[in-house]
């Protein structure tokens, strides 16, 4: 009974783990005031424009754990893709986007 008990238990907290969602998941407000959605998509976490004028557009596709992703970022605007990267602490994130990872432009989003 108590050996059933444990192996219920550690099923229940392996379960929970495997839940747990990465920081970058989530609503954020960019420097726009826009919002955009970071969600998993397949083995990456793709990033979509849920209001303001490009609303409905994927603008980055991104992969890693824990706090720090890449992928690539497009600029809206001017439909450029660039080399991307995002660093989040606490309820920011750092969004960057590089070409030749010379040239690099950033952003900070906030958690919604």
């Amino acid at each position: 009974m108590i050996r059933t008990t444990v192996l219920a238990i550690a099923l229940l907290m392996s379960a929970s783990a495997a839940l747990a969602e990465e920081p970058i998941v989530g609503n954020w407000k960019t420097v726009a005031g826009d919002t955009a959605a970071i969600a998993p998509c397949g083995d990456s976490y793709c990033v979509t424009l849920k209001t303001g004028k490009y609303a409905g557009k994927q603008i980055g596709k991104m992969q890693g754990t824990g706090n720090s992703y890449t992928g690539e970022l497009t600029d809206p605007s001017e439909d450029k893709t660039y080399s991307g990267s995002g660093t989040v602490s606490g309820n920011k994130i750092k969004m960057q986007g590089c070409v030749l990872k010379v040239f690099c432009k950033s952003q900070t989003w906030t958690k919604l």
